[in-house]
C-alpha cells in the first residue's frame, strides 16, 4: 500500500518542505519584523494546506501566490494519494497480486518452483513435508493448482518466468534453489541460466524430457541436475511389469535399483532365516522390516523371518525374481 502511495507521498513531502523553505527564506513576521524560524514555517506551510491560516496574509507577491496555490495543489496531492490507495484496497485481483509479491520478498533460502503445473504442485507438496518455503510463478491464472497452492500459503506470482523481473519478484537472489518444470523444455533452460546468472551458486534442478539433452545440459551449463521425466518414468513402467512387487526404481549411474516390498509366506524357505543369511544368499538389502504392526528401519542382521512378516529390500532385478522364486514353497515332486 505505501508503495502504490509512494510518488504522491512524495509529492506531499516535496510540497510541504519546499514551500517552508520560501516561507522561512523570504517571509516577514508584521509583529517582530523579523524572518520565522524553519520549524514555524514547516507548521505554518503544513496547516494552510489544510486550509488553517498560522501566518498572517504575506506582502510579497510571489509568496501571496504560494499562499493560494499550497492548499490547492496540497488538497490534488491528497487526493491522488486517497485514490491510489482506495485501488490497491479495492481492486481485488491487483491486490493478490503485489501481495503475493510482497509476501515472496520475505522469504530467503528459499525454493521457487517455475511451472504449478501437475509436477510443479506435486513437488511443492514433497519439499513441503521437508519444511522448504516455497515461492511459485504460474503463467497461467487459470491453473487449476493455483488456488490449492495459495491455499497452502505458498505465494504464487502469475508471470512469464522467463523474464529476470519476475524472477526477482520471487526471490532468485535471495533463494537456496530454483525448479524450472514447465511442459517446455527449452524455456526451462532459459530459466535455469537467467536463474544462474541473476545468483551464481543458486541449485538448480530442471525438468527436460529428452535424455540426451539432459545429460548435456547438465555437464556443459554446469546446472547441478537435469532430470529426463522420460528416463525417470521409463524403469519405473517396465519394473512395474515384472512379477515381482516392486515400489518404485530408479537408475544410480546405469545401473537399475528396484525397492520391493516382499511378504514371507507360510511355508517358505525363508521361514526362520535370519536377515543377515538372507542379505548372504541373495545380492540385496533390507531396508525394513515389519511384523505385528510395527516398523523396524535398518533391522539388526540377527533379526528372524516369520511367516506373515513384510520386508522392504532394495536389489537388481535378478535377485528380486530369485528371491519371489525361493520365498514360494517349493513344488512336490
Amino acid at each position: 500500500m505505501i508503495r502504490e502511495s509512494g510518488s504522491a507521498l512524495l509529492m506531499f513531502a516535496c510540497l510541504v518542505f519546499g514551500g517552508a523553505l520560501l516561507f522561512h527564506l523570504f517571509y516577514i513576521d508584521p509583529e517582530t519584523g523579523l524572518s520565522i524560524s524553519f520549524p514555524k514555517a514547516l507548521y505554518g506551510t503544513f496547516s494552510l494546506i489544510f486550509f488553517e491560516n498560522t501566518m498572517d496574509f504575506p506582502k510579497l507577491w510571489y509568496l501571496q501566490i504560494l499562499y493560494f496555490l499550497l492548499p490547492i495543489l496540497g488538497l490534488l496531492v491528497v487526493a491522488d494519494g486517497v485514490i491510489r490507495f482506495g485501488v490497491a484496497l479495492t481492486n481485488k485481483k491487483e491486490r493478490g497480486q503485489k501481495w503475493q509479491i510482497a509476501m515472496a520478498s520475505t522469504y530467503s533460502g528459499h525454493t521457487i518452483i517455475c511451472g504449478m503445473g501437475k509436477v510443479g504442485f506435486r513437488v511443492a507438496l514433497e519439499l513441503m513435508k521437508f519444511g522448504r518455503e516455497i515461492v511459485a510463478i504460474e503463467g497461467d491464472s487459470n491453473c487449476r493448482f493455483v488456488e490449492k497452492a495459495k491455499a497452502l500459503d505458498i505465494p504464487v506470482i502469475i508471470a512469464d518466468a522467463r523474464r529476470s523481473e519476475n524472477l526477482i519478484k520471487a526471490g532468485v537472489k535471495r533463494a537456496d534453489a530454483i525448479i524450472p518444470c514447465t511442459e517446455d523444455e527449452l524455456s526451462n533452460l532459459d530459466i535455469a541460466l537467467d536463474a544462474r546468472e541473476l545468483n551464481p551458486s543458486i541449485k538448480v534442478v530442471m525438468r527436460m524430457f529428452d535424455p540426451d539433452l539432459a545429460q548435456r545440459v547438465e555437464k556443459g551449463f554446469g546446472i547441478h541436475t537435469a532430470f529426463s521425466v522420460s528416463a525417470l518414468a521409463a524403469p519405473i513402467f517396465a519394473a512395474a511389469s515384472m512379477r515381482v512387487n516392486i515400489k518404485t526404481s530408479f537408475y544410480v549411474n546405469d545401473v537399475l535399483l528396484n525397492l520391493s516390498e516382499l511378504v514371507i509366506e507360510s511355508g517358505s524357505n525363508f521361514e526362520g532365516w535370519s536377515i543377515g543369511k538372507l542379505e548372504g544368499v541373495i545380492d540385496l538389502t533390507v531396508v525394513s522390516y515389519f511384523e505385528e504392526g510395527k516398523t523396524h528401519l535398518h533391522p539388526d542382521s540377527s533379526q528372524r523371518l516369520n511367516a506373515g512378516c513384510k520386508i522392504l529390500v532394495l536389489a537388481l532385478l535378478e535377485a528380486l525374481n530369485k528371491l519371489e522364486e525361493m520365498n514360494h514353497r517349493p513344488p512336490r515332486s
